[in-house]
């Protein structure tokens, strides 16, 4: 028997909602794929993110990828949805990728957000970040906090200066520039 996709939901209980004054984060859902795959094609959007568009096949493999960090880890990245309007908007979270990379990130909680160009400017990046950082500080409180920035994403490099990530390296990732900030405790 095939299940319609627009039936399945996000198992109960396996991510947390959290709410700001703007935002809820929570699982992401079957229903954000159009949203998250529009963004994703958005050029102001992804050129600090690969600089290419991603196809509907990746945006689902990548939010298939966003669900299994919960399962496996007990975290991951949170859907990012605008009270006002109830349209997924972006993604913050933490993730472990096993990136390819030296300094090797490895034993880190990486640290992400992505927020959609026609709402950015608003602190909805840093609202997100906020929420998520307060619900992972008490329960991993030793966890070295890392992330990477291409060196051009000024809004994001100084979101990461708020939560007081600082630069530790430059290294290249797919044959890209990148920052690595870590926040330690």
């Amino acid at each position: 028997m095939t299940v319609p996709l627009s039936l399945l939901t996000t198992p109960a209980g396996l991510v947390p909602q959290l709410e700001t004054p703007d935002l809820l984060l929570r699982a992401p859902l079957v229903a954000d794929l159009p949203e998250f795959t529009a963004i994703s094609n958005d050029p102001v959007f992804y050129r600090f993110l690969g600089n290419k568009p991603q196809s509907e096949e990746e945006v689902w493999r990548r939010m298939l990828g966003q669900l299994g960090h919960w399962t496996l880890f007990g975290y991951g990245p949170w859907a990012i949805e605008e009270k006002s309007t109830g349209l997924f908007i972006g993604t913050a979270g933490f993730f472990d990728f096993q990136r390819n990379l030296t300094p090797s990130l490895k034993g880190t909680l990486e640290t992400g957000w992505t927020i959609a160009p026609r709402v950015q400017g608003r602190g909805y990046a840093t609202q997100a970040l906020q929420a998520a950082l307060a619900w992972m500080e008490p329960r991993l409180p030793a966890a070295r906090l890392t992330c990477i920035i291409d060196p051009d994403n000024v809004a994001s490099l100084a979101i990461a200066r708020k939560f007081n990530f600082h630069e530790f390296a430059r290294a290249t990732y797919h044959q890209e520039p990148i920052v690595l900030l870590e926040r330690t405790r």
